[in-house]
């Protein structure tokens, strides 16, 4: 039987037996395995040059801040280096998420680069004649704009996003960016497949994981400097529907997207797709980085020590196209929109409850239907009586998968997914 090594999860339990025979037969730490996985290749040679060779400066100091783009307060809600997206600014916008709110996910803050001067670099143990044998393949931002272009609609979105209701809904104390549902965002990609560029460095069947890696500046939490952020890809998902992508909603990308080259993961975790694309490791054996062992797996009660397997699928989800404590006329027609997603196609149906829950009824599709994005939809809804009250969306998706109810505990407060209760006010 084939396993579907594009599946993360499926592909940890695969490699598993790979890992340990590199490792002599025995279970270690994931702190090891990471020392081991560095030593594989030239991780540590490369990444002290390719910042000097990509013609990278720091992002402009000062009131801009970690983010070069404006934040006006009608548009996002700021959260440090990162910016989230406010749900009423997409009422009456079209079906992509324009650039000027879509949110903003940075580790350390937005470099500024040279497309003159950018490479990509490729080198590995999967690439014939690459290091140590050979020298880095290297492409320019021209050679990728004179391939074969593809455009891809997609969304991204943060592997946290909906964190802070595991606190204000289930009663959970979590770490991280206390995001409500605005870490998300459709757009209209422009690239090249990554598959493309693999077969052109000289791709061979005996790769198993390529190593995307940004360039932004490195990374440090709690002390621990992690290095610039880096997350492995198994080569089946690399060679099925990523995308290098130079431009965002048909032009190119800002700079606090990617540009001038990120990667698009569609369906996944938002940290598989790397901003500011500048290297890409190929490797005959796994790879690992705080970004698939430390981060972004599920810790807490009920998961391994070691934590859950490493997230990819984003998880189906709904919001209201309304402010929190939006405030409505009792007696008076009112039509609610709302948009649902899931990483796992498309999504069937939606409900809507306007009592907290007590009953459902059907929400209208209105818009495209796409396996990689998003399902816009509107509700008509005429209260009868004064007060707060909940609103309530839930989705389906092609799957079968329905947001429930509550969500399990994780630490990390990853992968929210839980029905959220939207506060309004009927006047």
């Amino acid at each position: 039987m084939e396993d579907d090594l594009t599946d993360e999860a499926t592909y940890e339990g695969v490699r598993s037996a790979q890992r340990l025979s590199a490792l002599g037969g025995v279970e270690v730490s994931r702190r090891k395995l990471l020392r081991v996985s560095a030593g594989v290749g030239l991780g540590a040679a490369m990444a002290g040059t390719a910042q000097a060779v990509a013609g990278i400066a720091p992002a402009a100091a000062g009131a801009e801040g970690p983010i070069v783009k404006p934040l006006p307060p009608e548009l996002f809600i700021p959260h440090g280096t990162n910016a989230e997206m406010r749900w009423e600014s997409m009422s009456g916008q079209g079906y992509l998420t324009p650039t000027d709110r879509f949110f903003v996910r940075d580790h350390t803050s937005t470099p500024r680069i040279d497309p003159r001067t950018w490479q990509l670099k490729l080198w590995g143990s999967g690439l014939r004649g690459s290091p140590p044998e050979g020298r880095p393949v290297e492409f320019s931002y021209e050679d990728l704009l004179g391939m074969r272009a593809e455009t891809l609609t997609a969304f991204i979105e943060c592997t946290g996003n909906g964190r802070s209701f595991f606190t204000s809904q289930q009663g959970h104390t979590v770490s991280g960016t206390p995001w409500r549902l605005g870490a998300v965002g459709v757009a209209r990609w422009r690239g090249v497949r990554l598959a493309t560029v693999l077969e052109r460095a000289g791709l061979t069947g005996k790769a198993v994981d390529v190593m995307p890696r940004g360039l932004d500046a490195d990374f440090v939490d709690k002390g621990v400097d992690h290095g610039r952020v880096r997350r492995p890809l198994p080569v089946a998902k690399a060679l099925k529907d990523v995308l290098l992508a130079f431009e965002m909603n048909d032009r190119p990308l800002p700079p606090d997207h990617g540009f001038p080259v990120r990667l698009v993961v569609p369906g996944w975790v938002g940290i598989a797709s790397i901003k500011w694309l500048g290297e890409i490791q190929v490797s005959g054996v796994p790879l690992f980085s705080p970004w698939n062992t430390e981060y972004y797996r599920l810790f807490g009660p009920g998961y391994p020590a070691a934590g859950s397997e490493p997230l990819t699928r984003m998880v189906v989800k709904s919001a209201f196209e309304l402010p929190w404590d939006a405030r409505f006329e009792a007696g008076r027609a009112h039509v609610l929109h709302g948009r649902s997603w899931s990483g796992n196609g498309r999504v069937r149906d939606v409900e809507v409850s306007v009592d907290g829950g007590a009953t459902w009824r059907p929400a209208l599709p209105r818009g495209p239907w796409a396996a990689r994005a998003w399902l816009p939809w509107e509700f008509r809804w005429t209260p009868d009586r004064t007060g707060a009250q909940v609103l309530m969306a839930r989705a389906t998706d092609e799957t079968g998968g329905t947001q429930p109810d509550t969500v399990p505990y994780n630490t990390l407060g990853y992968l929210f997914g839980a029905v959220v209760r939207h506060p309004v006010v009927v006047v």
